[in-house]
């Protein structure tokens, strides 16, 4: 609920600040008061179109904080978070506006910077303002279906609905990638052939490329590597290295007698030396009994090497990627020849996941009536006591073309009414204007409060052109409506502030010469009363006027 609402320089509003409690607040005044300006700047805090022509005169800004303490529960808080505003739960949400003299504005939430769209966005989730030229809430046709199906308590199905939504766009979505794909594998079948039987007669190997390379440049430096191959194996065959190394241990032998053991590990090491060379020198005999000079070996390498590269430029890949590639495009041509039964079996499933949306969006569709019907009737209860007692009411439920199917239904709903016998059904925001659209929105908003869940409701001058017992009827609703959520009304009509858990006086007064200001004071109960023997008598008031007053304040908490 509004807990708190700051004013600064705000019209004939220098400063003022506002504590509010729950139920219902009743704001009195005479004519041109100031109780319009009240509006203007909770309009103003909660994103309204900011217009320089409400600061005050003389002074270089106005501005307005709207403090909201809300439930931890309500999705103004999820909101918030989404947004990246800092917030505390159990804390108050701070809706502040600031207008300069020259048109400019900013805004605020918890004194973080935000565009104007943003702050209404947040604004339109805390409070509700019904006056004359209201435009959002329940006059913008794009809430009723919300507010339907939470009045009906339609949220289980709407859950299901929008599941099964999802599901069948995403078979939808495969499907139309399906025959994308296959439109466009059709469209290269040719090229796929041909690629898949040119690589598939290449029989690209991986790290073929490198082997290739690697045996390349051996067979270029044959001859350098033969000569060399030569020469080392002629090192290696000499005798008189073998004989030296024969001798060297023979003598060691012939000494280990006397060395106690000593020169063992050497002559193990002569051993394993002579046996090394050995095997070196067999190693290098296979190299050059596998030395290839063969120009033709070495033209069939280069013309196998190049063949592969040049296959990795065509196809734009490395050339270890090739047979990679080769599976890509096998598979890709695979589904040339069998996409037609891929496209035939995505097509029945997306029509399945289609009937079984549809059926759970006419099982909401016929929840939605049967919610409509019932909020039809308890609507038209309330418009005869509001002197409304011509007027017709009726919710529309729609049946919406396919195109048009979301993860709401296949409804568009809206709430129609006349206020004449005979007249046709128009939305509610073109059936009248002024305290008649206010009453009307007072009859729907005393059975659909619980379901928004608005925390703040505000009706500017619901008793407008009536009074007696319409006007007793307009205050005992609002007092119902205030069990749900607050309620600030702006009035004219006793019998409607009689009901208030909470008066307000709105005062014009010149505090100095050429300098007059509105302020507002909360009453107690003997003010109550003169203030409402004020709004039945008019400037003098008699003491009739107090006890019909007095009589009027004992009645306003009677049960309804």
């Amino acid at each position: 609920m509004l807990s708190r609402l700051s004013i600064r320089d705000v019209v004939l509003i220098e400063k003022l600040d506002l504590d509010f409690s729950g139920g219902l607040g009743a704001f009195t005044g005479e004519t041109g008061a100031g109780k319009s300006i009240l509006l203007d700047s909770l309009a103003l805090a909660t994103g309204a179109r900011a217009d320089s022509s409400l600061v005050r005169f003389g002074a270089k800004q106005a501005s307005v904080a709207a403090a909201f303490s809300i439930e931890p529960e309500n999705p103004v808080f999820a909101f918030l978070d989404e947004q990246g505003i800092e917030f505390e739960v159990g804390e108050p949400v701070v809706l502040r506006r600031v207008v300069t003299a020259d048109g400019k504005s900013r805004a605020y939430v918890n004194d973080q910077s935000v565009s104007a769209s943003l702050l209404r966005q947040i604004g339109d989730e805390l409070v509700e303002i019904h006056g004359q030229f209201a435009t959002h809430g329940l006059l913008n046709t794009a809430t009723h279906q919300n507010v339907l199906d939470v009045y009906g308590g339609l949220d289980a199905l709407k859950r299901a609905t929008a599941a099964a939504y999802r599901a069948w766009r995403a078979k939808t979505d495969e499907r139309e990638t399906a025959a994308r794909e296959l439109d466009k594998a059709r469209a290269e079948e040719d090229f796929l052939r041909h690629s898949v039987d040119e690589l598939s007669r290449f029989d690209p190997q991986a790290g073929e490329e490198k082997e290739l390379s690697d045996r390349r440049a051996m067979m270029m430096n044959s001859e350098k590597i033969a000569e060399g191959l030569n020469a080392a194996r002629a090192a290696l065959s000499d005798d008189s290295l073998d004989r030296a190394l024969r001798l060297a241990q023979r003598q060691l032998e012939s000494l280990s007698k006397y060395g106690e053991g000593r020169f063992d590990a050497v002559i193990e090491s002569l051993d394993r030396v002579m046996a090394e060379l050995n095997d070196d020198a067999a190693q290098i005999e296979t190299f050059c009994d596998e030395l290839d000079f063969d120009p033709r070996a070495q033209e069939q390498v280069e013309e196998r090497l190049f063949g592969l590269r040049a296959l990795a430029r065509k196809h734009q890949v490395d050339a270890d990627a090739l047979p990679d590639l080769l599976a890509d495009l096998e598979r890709r041509l695979n589904s040339v020849e069998r996409g037609g039964d891929d496209l035939i079996r995505l097509t029945k499933e997306e029509e399945a996941a289609r009937l079984s949306y549809l059926e759970t969006a006419q099982t909401l569709s016929a929840a939605r009536e049967q919610a409509a019907r019932k909020l039809d009737g308890a609507v038209a209860r309330e418009l005869p006591p509001l002197k409304l007692e011509k007027a017709t009411f009726k919710t529309q439920i729609e049946r919406l073309p396919e195109s048009l199917w979301n993860a709401n239904g296949v409804d568009r709903v809206e709430f129609t009414a006349s206020t004449n016998a005979g007249q046709p059904l128009s939305p509610i925001a073109k059936i009248a204007s002024g305290g008649e659209l206010a009453r009307f929105m007072l009859a729907l908003k005393v059975n659909l409060a619980a379901a928004e869940k608005i925390p703040t409701l505000v009706f500017d001058e619901v008793d407008a052109a009536i009074g007696g017992a319409t006007a007793t009827a307009v205050g005992e609703r609002l007092a119902r409506l205030a069990k749900d959520c607050q309620v600030l009304t702006i009035t004219h009509s006793p019998q409607v502030a009689s009901f208030g858990a909470h008066h307000f006086r709105v005062q014009k007064s010149e505090i100095e010469p050429q300098k007059v200001v509105t302020a507002v004071v909360e009453l107690n109960d003997a003010d109550r009363r003169e203030e409402i023997a004020r709004m039945l008598a008019g400037a003098h008031i008699t003491d009739a006027s107090r006890a019909a007053a007095d009589e009027l304040l004992k009645n306003r908490m009677k049960p309804v």
